[in-house]
């Protein structure tokens, strides 16, 4: 998946669709978390998702378990 992330541009996206444990695996292990500490994360529902995002000190998880999208905000001038 690294790889793959490697070759995004700036601001891309890379989605990643597999079972809920193998994506509480990979995302502890790219959030540095020992394996003892993955079962915190909590599973993953059906047809939910997570975000993660790369800041300054590597992974941070942004969502989980989302399952519904946000709402567009509308401005003036919409």
């Amino acid at each position: 998946m690294l790889r793959h992330a490697d070759k995004l541009p700036d601001g891309g996206t890379l989605v990643v669709v597999s079972h809920g444990g193998t994506i509480r695996t990979t995302i502890g292990r790219l959030l540095g978390l020992e394996a003892h500490h993955w079962e915190g994360l909590g599973g993953l529902s059906n047809c939910s998702w997570s975000v993660l995002g790369e800041g300054a000190r590597g992974w941070r998880l942004l969502e989980h378990n989302a399952g519904t999208l946000p709402e567009p905000v509308l401005g003036d001038d919409d």
